[in-house]
């Protein structure tokens, strides 16, 4: 079983690595007048960012132009759900941007570098 997005298999697992930053938290202060010091508002957990990285491979060009094009097509606004090749599941995903950083020919076809960055909305 390899990674998925949505139940739809788009990576492949060579140098794939997915690393999840840390939680926020969101607070609001306030000063009152009299009073020394602040009043802080705890306002729980917020999003946080989810980065993968990885190299997409192909036999030809239009075949990789294919496979950049559908996993772009997730940059929609919509959550999805991703699951790593061992079973981790990270869900309620927004994909904010997905960039090709170097294409090269290797081996009997192409293949290139990407990076996806993702928001977590909800934990």
């Amino acid at each position: 079983m390899g990674t998925t997005l949505d139940e739809q298999r788009l990576f492949d697992e060579e140098g794939l690595r997915i690393e999840a930053g840390s939680l926020g938290r969101d607070s609001i202060e306030r000063t009152a007048a009299g009073l020394d010091g602040v009043l802080s508002i705890d306002l729980g957990r917020r999003s946080r960012k989810v980065k993968q990285r990885g190299v997409l491979r192909a036999q030809s060009r239009a075949r990789l132009d294919e496979r950049i094009s559908a996993i772009s097509s997730y940059i929609d606004g919509d959550t999805h759900a991703l699951v790593t090749s061992n079973g981790e599941s990270i869900g309620n995903l927004r994909m904010d941007s997905f960039k090709v950083t170097e294409d090269r020919v290797s081996g009997s076809g192409l293949c290139c570098d990407y990076e996806i960055v993702y928001t977590q909305l909800k934990v």
